[in-house]
């Protein structure tokens, strides 16, 4: 009965590590919001329209954890003033538009 629920205990825990921290975020929210508070940083950073901060070689974000933490510092340091729900909400669009974790 132990090893049950141990075996249980550890597939919920998997789940919810490996669940993407954004899944229950709406792409279409995100877009505005990312378009209305990210776009001017990163054209001052990259040029063009921005994106190149997602689609360069090097890119840093390599994990959905990875993503929803940048998200969240960028919000931190921008002053965005975005809620939890609204940094899922920017990182679900940016994962449907560039990154496409599971």
């Amino acid at each position: 009965m132990k090893i049950l629920i141990a075996l249980i205990a550890a597939a919920m825990l998997s789940t919810t590590v490996l669940a993407a921290p954004f899944a229950k975020g709406d792409p279409k929210t995100g877009k505005g919001l990312h378009d209305k508070a990210c776009i001017s940083c990163h054209v001052s950073m990259f040029g063009d329209d921005g994106s190149k901060i997602y689609t360069r070689a090097d890119r840093k974000t390599q994990s959905a954890q990875q993503l929803a933490a940048r998200v969240s510092a960028c919000n931190a340091n921008t002053g965005a003033g975005w809620f939890p729900e609204d940094e899922a909400h920017v990182a679900a669009y940016l994962n449907q538009q560039y990154y496409k974790f599971k």
